[in-house]
């Protein structure tokens, strides 16, 4: 069969189920060559074991001891045996161990009109005088003609009804003057089918690193000054499709000396799902689905935001609790209320400017490996302390403003501006932190006396 495999076509009717009962159905012999791993019984002694051509039931299809296989196998486990196989075939020259990748066919053309036309059309037998976009014709689908590339790019016709309709060919087989065209006297039709909109998010990246250029998709400064791409955030069910082809792609453009570096993404973070407050996907089906608009409407964006980010780590699938999100409204809440206080102090005493660099030394490791709900926590247990004093230091809630920006921006600005700082704060520096002032000179310890 020359679309399995190596072609070679082998059959196991006493270890596969399909092979089993092909070979019942016509009455074809079947030999065992694997049987159960002998059980160990009492005491460790070798319980009774099956006979080697004891007929079977069903197919076993478990790992198991080899048997009727010759002297070379019969005997070995079957990891042992894969191996030994592999060996004797090396011996005799016949064979070897090889690595083979299996990857399911991309089905790239679609039937709509939103996708990148693909750039190929067809000639066309029909009468003399005829004209295609009106009388009977064939397009001859078996004779395929790229566009050429002073015609490039092929670009979509306006349409005022791009549904798909119930031609199976697509709607651009209704934009007749469109499709049809003569070249050198002669009729040619169209490819309607598009691509999948992967054809452009396979190498979306590079475009965004040049996106003015009218010359080239992208040109060889800004590939130097940029790629490759640092570090790739995306959802696990990119992994199979969109994160491998882009990768395919890049490897291509590489060989062809149009990508600098061999690997596009440097660095792979897959964030995990949020599920419905049932703990399953969710889906419009299961009414489970919540809506981040009626969030935002009832508590604010940066309320969103910090939810989100508090739910967990990154990398977890973590369910929606809608109940949970006034904790980190009163969070911010509180941020808001020190940054309005009328009573902050110039001065921070030796606890609180511990807690502060320790504070900003965490917050700052853990948005460097994006644990954003460990780095959320460490900023509510820095704001209920400055919330405790009678006179917070205005030092300490700056720099607590200043880190809660890249998880609540719109609060934070409003803050800034409340402690008397003009400007945006996405121009000011990072919080920077003392080492020797996070570390404890003291340090409370239980003891147990006699326990």
């Amino acid at each position: 069969l020359g679309g399995y495999g190596t072609g070679a076509v082998m059959a196991v009717p006493a270890h596969d189920e399909r092979d089993f009962a092909f070979a019942q159905n016509f009455d074809l012999p079947i030999k065992r060559v694997v049987k159960a791993a002998p059980k160990k019984g009492k005491k460790g002694k070798a319980a009774e074991e099956t006979a080697d051509d004891e007929p079977l039931e069903e197919a076993f299809t478990s790992e198991g001891v080899t048997i009727n296989s010759g002297e070379d196998f019969d005997g070995l486990t079957t990891a042992k045996t894969k191996k030994q196989v592999a060996y004797k075939l090396s011996e005799m020259d016949k064979g070897g161990k090889q690595v083979t990748y299996k990857l399911r066919d991309w089905v790239f053309s679609r039937q709509r009109y939103w996708g990148e036309p693909i750039p190929i059309y067809f000639p066309i037998d029909l009468e003399d005088g005829v004209d295609p976009r009106e009388g009977e014709h064939t397009i001859r689908y078996d004779k395929p003609i790229a566009v050429d590339d002073a015609d490039l790019p092929l670009r979509l016709p306006q349409m005022d009804n791009y549904e798909p309709g119930d031609d199976p060919q697509g709607c651009l087989a209704r934009a007749v003057d469109w499709r049809y065209f003569q070249k050198d006297g002669k009729w040619y039709a169209r490819e309607t089918n598009t691509m999948p909109q992967w054809a452009g998010s396979c190498w979306y990246y590079l475009r965004f690193i040049d996106p003015t250029n009218s010359e080239a998709a992208w040109g060889a400064k800004a590939d130097n000054d940029w790629m490759p791409v640092d570090l790739y955030v995306g959802g696990q069910e990119h992994a199979v499709l969109h994160l491998l082809y882009a990768r395919f792609w890049h490897k291509v453009l590489h060989n062809l000396g149009y990508a600098k570096t061999p690997e596009p993404f440097q660095k792979l973070i897959h964030q995990g799902m949020i599920l419905g407050s049932d703990g399953e996907k969710m889906s419009k089906s299961r009414g489970n689905v919540v809506n981040p608009d009626d969030v935002v409407l009832e508590h604010g964006a940066d309320a969103l935001r910090l939810y989100e980010m508090f739910m967990g780590p990154l990398e977890a699938v973590k369910p929606w609790q809608t109940s949970q999100v006034s904790g980190v409204v009163r969070f911010r809440n509180k941020v808001y209320t020190l940054a309005n206080s009328a009573s902050l102090s110039d001065e921070m005493d030796e606890e609180t400017t511990r807690m502060l660099h320790k504070t900003m030394k965490k917050v700052s490791e853990d948005v460097d490996a994006m644990a954003f709900n460990t780095a959320i926590s460490a900023l509510m247990v820095f704001t209920n302390h400055l919330s405790k004093l009678k006179a917070p230091p205005k030092e300490g809630v700056e720099k607590l403003v200043l880190m809660l920006s890249p998880f609540a921006p719109h609060v934070a600005e409003e803050c800034w501006e409340k402690l008397g700082n003009s400007g945006t704060m996405a121009y000011e520096g990072w919080v920077a932190w003392d080492e020797e002032l996070c570390i404890d000179n003291t340090a409370k310890m239980g003891i147990q006396v006699n326990g």
